[in-house]
């Protein structure tokens, strides 16, 4: 399947000239090798109680990592210990003029019984294109009754991770959500970028400070986690291995919601690192999927957030049409995809999870209440959690068009 036929549409953002190509066409030619931990009772060390990775065992995964490559005919690149998924992760990749695909090389290199499984490196697109002054502007300020929300929550407590492009954590409307703020795609700093700036404005941009918009959750504590790119016009790029880092990351920083409005191909490293996610607590919430890929909306527990009808059975429907948020500069622009739909469900959930604590996190999807048309009802939604506090907010909701 050519590289292209394989991305999918995250909706985002802009620029970025050579570099971003550059970047598209090493993935490619990249095989990540998974080799089996020993379990956590025996390590061939000895270590039962030491540092994990040091030692004989680790030693000797390394040996295999390398044999495998040289009988490949591979190039190692890097190491990545993921002791939550029992794996230790090996990057290589095809020299250059190879002309092999790197999922038949990774077919080849999964017969070895030394190893775990192995799998080329897939891309992913982002799916959308790109009283404060522009509060009234917010869809959810009136469909929602987004103050009416906020007398009864504000996401207090609440750390949301946005798998995605960078942010701009020191824009006027971000200033002190952003707590996390990490790097996934190379070693510089995370660079401000649009797709995830506009996701974390919806999610939790300050509702205190007289300037653009509020976000849903304005007191959600916001994991900033760059996996994805600015690629040239509108694209913003991803591939499996950033966003299986950034996931591993949100796992081990504690993040009790998840949001990836992105889509792609499946995969079996990060279906692997959602499973874990979803065991200890967090709830993902994806946006609507493209025709190029259905990961990860198509995974087991994961929220599924669109636009319009028609939708899978579970998915919802959020805001997400010109929709005012954070830009890249300081200011603000409109926004339109069912990343930014997405964005708007993970803010309400975050309101549902300060409200419950941890009563229910597993099944937190489950609480959102929805219309006959499979539009999420805000009011109905937070006044099941609130008890009687929510009695004004579910008379609003119920005269809404």
């Amino acid at each position: 399947m050519r590289l292209w036929r394989r991305l999918l549409v995250l909706l985002a953002c802009c620029l970025t000239g050579g570099g971003a190509h550059a970047q598209a066409e090493d993935a490619q030619r990249q095989v990540l090798v998974m080799l089996q931990l020993p379990k956590a009772h025996y390590r061939p060390d000895g270590s039962y109680a030491g540092t994990y990775g040091e030692g004989v065992g680790r030693q000797s995964r390394q040996q295999v990592a390398q044999s495998l490559a040289q009988a490949h005919k591979l190039e190692m690149r890097s190491e990545w210990a993921m002791p939550l998924a029992g794996v230790d992760c090996f990057v290589m990749r095809l020299p250059e003029g190879d002309t092999r695909s790197s999922a038949k090389v990774a077919e080849a290199v999964a017969e070895d019984r030394r190893v775990a499984w192995a799998q080329p490196v897939s891309l992913y697109r982002a799916q959308g294109s790109q009283q404060e002054p522009l509060y009234q502007a917010q869809p959810a300020a009136g469909q929602w009754h987004l103050a009416e929300l906020h007398q009864l929550a504000t996401g207090r407590g609440v750390r949301v991770a946005i798998v995605d492009s960078g942010v701009e954590a020191n824009h006027p409307d971000l200033a002190g959500q952003v707590t996390v703020n990490e790097n996934f795609v190379d070693d510089k700093a995370p660079p401000a970028e649009g797709h995830g700036t506009a996701v974390a404005g919806i999610i939790a941009a300050r509702a205190d400070n007289g300037l653009g918009i509020a976000g849903i959750a304005p007191q959600a504590r916001l994991l900033a986690l760059r996996a994805c790119w600015q690629a040239a016009g509108t694209q913003t790029l991803c591939t499996s291995l950033g966003l299986a880092k950034a996931l591993y990351a949100a796992i081990q920083q504690g993040a009790h919601i998840i949001n990836m409005s992105l889509g792609g191909p499946d995969d079996r490293l990060l279906a692997l690192l959602l499973d874990q996610a979803q065991a200890r607590g967090a709830t993902v919430v994806a946006a609507m999927p493209s025709e190029n890929g259905p990961f990860p909306a198509n995974h087991p527990g994961v929220l599924v957030v669109g636009l319009a009808p028609p939708l899978p059975a579970g998915a919802v429907i959020a805001p997400g049409r010109d929709v005012p948020s954070t830009a890249v500069g300081g200011g603000w622009s409109l926004v339109s995809g069912s990343s930014f739909a997405a964005a708007h469900a993970t803010g309400l959930l975050a309101l549902v999870r300060e409200l419950d604590g941890t009563r229910g996190t597993l099944a937190l999807k489950t609480a959102l209440v929805n219309t006959a048309q499979g539009r999420i009802d805000s009011c109905a939604t937070l006044a099941r959690h609130a008890g009687t506090r929510g009695a004004t907010c579910t008379m609003l909701g119920q005269t809404a068009d």
